[in-house]
């Protein structure tokens, strides 16, 4: 049974940073690849980023490329999201989301193929 709960909920000014955690438990083969998707109210939700750690893999996002990064630390069994130079349009309800298989630059930001979520955790930039 695979569980995935996001942590770092905050209000920030514009400009500033914020990091997201995603506590991951369960198998961990079973989260093999992970990502960070964003869901703003109005707007569908986007792949922000994307990490096969094994593969040493990782995808951004245009909107968020050199502003996010996206990290893992398998001792803690934990998904990272750095992100930087906060705007108010990155205010959004950001959710991770883990996955057994492998995937490409076509798949990585689709949250159809990510079978296991976490429950999400707002941010909000002004």
């Amino acid at each position: 049974h695979v569980q995935l709960v996001e942590s770092g909920r905050g209000s920030v000014q514009a400009g500033g940073p914020l990091r997201l955690s995603c506590q991951v438990s369960g198998d961990a083969y079973s989260t093999y690849c992970m990502g960070w998707f964003r869901r703003a109210p109005g707007k569908e939700r986007e792949g922000v980023a994307a990490a096969c750690t094994a593969e040493g893999r990782t995808w951004y996002a245009d909107s968020v490329k050199g502003q996010f990064t996206v990290s893992r630390d398998t001792a803690e069994n934990t998904l990272y999201l750095h992100m930087t130079t906060l705007k108010p349009e990155d205010s959004a309800m950001y959710y991770c989301a883990g996955d057994p298989r492998r995937k490409t630059d076509d798949s990585w930001h689709d949250g159809f193929w990510y079978m296991f979520w976490g429950q999400g955790t707002q941010v909000t930039v002004s």
